[in-house]
């Protein structure tokens, strides 16, 4: 079995998908949760299921000497799941290839700094979109830039709220992601 290491930065509702899904399959289970928020609740989930967690505050994180604490658990795979903060490239050069992450967006529309949650849904709406869904990519050292693995889209009625899509695309990312981390482990 792989070991996956979970990015997050608020509730968890990706961190939760992943973890239900993860006592379904032979494939991989979650080896860390790493946090930049101490009051996350997404830390609860984890603790609930003895998954150690690593809170990092931004000086830890943008220096290199953690990167030896993620190397121990030897990770097939880093998913950033509502993880907030850009990832700097000393963390995407150790692990070529090996961070993915979940936009709730059709990239390259609406995405880059700045562009996450209830933004990114509003930018939606205020675009007029007729669609949107989510984009699972690999992560390099520009915001939202790197390679597609898969997109699924969703219509957006006229009367859709910035809310009503962030609900939709929310039942997107908790199917897809953990089937796609399934898939790329495989």
């Amino acid at each position: 079995m792989k070991s996956i290491i979970v990015f997050a930065s608020g509730a968890g509702s990706n961190f939760s998908s992943i973890m239900q899904y993860a006592k379904t399959t032979d494939t991989f289970s979650i080896a860390l949760l790493v946090v930049n928020k101490e009051d996350a609740p997404v830390i609860q989930l984890a603790k609930e299921q003895a998954i150690p967690v690593l809170l990092l505050n931004k000086e830890t994180f943008n220096s290199a000497e953690w990167i030896a604490t993620l190397i121990t658990y030897q990770p097939s795979l880093i998913v950033l799941a509502g993880f907030l903060w850009k990832l700097p490239e000393h963390i995407v050069h150790a692990f070529p290839n090996k961070i993915i992450n979940i936009h709730p967006a059709l990239l390259p529309k609406h995405g880059g700094k700045g562009m996450y949650g209830m933004r990114v849904h509003q930018a939606v709406k205020d675009a007029k979109e007729t669609e949107s869904g989510i984009t699972i990519h690999y992560v390099n050292e520009h915001y939202d830039e790197g390679a597609i693995i898969l997109q699924e889209k969703i219509a957006i009625a006229i009367d859709d709220s910035a809310a009503d899509i962030a609900k939709k695309v929310q039942q997107l990312e908790h199917h897809f992601l953990p089937i796609t981390i399934d898939n790329l482990l495989q």
